[in-house]
């Protein structure tokens, strides 16, 4: 079945990501399904932040996917092939360099536009499901200046339907699940190509204490190859290794 069908649309959920869960262990959803939420009440982002969002200007929405023997240990390349797919959709509504900064978000220029946050059922080596939970920011235009955010309406000047939007997403989501399923070569060199300070020097955190590093790459494992001072190169997963706040 097709990445967008069929759609269950709410007015009000906790998560997405929760009401997607709860749906597939009911087994009342597939591959492919979509739950859409104009407002959520307790939306997460990564690391246990909240995710802010104005009810109805946003696009706020889970899919279900069954990916065919993905081990466990390569479960991050769920979030590589969904990181690409907002980042095409976003770079063909709105001017600036759009970029994917690691682990989960899209920005625009410096500016967060889109977070993704996956969930994995692991059964023995294999991830049984994945809920792939996407939030884009489409008509918001008042953001805390901490949080360094922006919209596709900010960006571009003009608002966005967010229908429209949503079956885009789901129309790049499936051309990259086939890439992926089908193991079509080089597609990770796309994710690498975009990813977010490659190759510039960047203040980071590794275990709480700062570090300035050059990000290189992000593995199949989740973990960013960095460069530290002295040319050494190594690769971090996000339980010790972030970018320092902005």
């Amino acid at each position: 079945m097709a990445i967008g069908h069929p759609v269950f649309a709410f007015d009000t959920l906790e998560s997405t990501n929760k009401t997607a869960a709860e749906l597939l262990n009911l087994s009342k959803v597939q591959h492919g399904a979509v739950i859409l939420a104009r407002e959520q009440t307790a939306g997460r982002g990564q690391r246990g932040r909240t995710w802010l969002s104005e009810p109805g200007a946003d696009l706020m929405m889970s899919v279900v996917l069954k990916p065919a023997c993905l081990r466990a240990e390569d479960q991050f390349m769920l979030g590589k092939l969904a990181a690409l797919a907002v980042a095409e959709v976003v770079r063909s509504l709105v001017p600036g360099e759009v970029r994917i900064k690691w682990p989960n978000d899209v920005l625009v220029e410096r500016r967060k536009i889109a977070g993704i946050l996956i969930k994995n059922e692991v059964v023995g080596e294999l991830v049984q499901s994945s809920i792939v939970g996407i939030g884009i920011n489409g008509n918001s235009t008042a953001f805390p200046e901490e949080l360094v955010a922006t919209s596709i309406q900010l960006a571009s000047g003009r608002m966005v339907e967010l229908e429209t939007l949503q079956e885009r997403l789901c129309q790049a989501l499936e051309r990259w699940w086939t890439i992926f399923e089908q193991r079509q070569p080089g597609w990770e060199a796309a994710y690498t190509e975009q990813l977010w300070a490659r190759g510039r020097w960047s203040e980071m955190l590794l275990d709480g204490l700062p570090i300035t590093a050059r990000p290189m790459d992000v593995d199949r494992h989740g973990r960013l190859f960095v460069e530290v001072e002295g040319g050494n190169v190594a690769a971090y997963g996000l339980d010790r290794l972030r970018f320092a706040p902005r």
